[in-house]
């Protein structure tokens, strides 16, 4: 089973662009569709191969930053190619 999942890395303090930039470098490294924009970052593939990858991609900062808060949503299904029809 394929799956969608956008990532939103906040680490709270004055340095977060660093912790953020390290993210996003090691999903590039994991070997999935990764889709970057302002705001997030979408990482598509298959369910149990991605979500072990993600659990050791987001222990770092867990481990390395003193408070620090991922927000992440999960969508059934590979939607890496949705354009609005509307």
């Amino acid at each position: 089973m394929n799956i969608s999942v956008e990532l939103t890395l906040l680490p709270l303090h004055e340095n977060f662009e660093t912790p953020i930039k390290n993210f996003i470098k090691k999903l590039r490294t994991l070997g999935f569709k990764v889709i970057e924009n302002p705001m997030s970052t979408q990482i598509y593939g298959e369910y149990d191969a991605l979500m072990s990858s993600l659990q050791e991609a987001i222990k770092e900062p867990f481990e390395k930053e003193p408070s620090v808060v991922l927000n992440m949503k999960i969508i059934k299904g590979e939607r890496s190619e949705y354009v609005p029809s509307f």
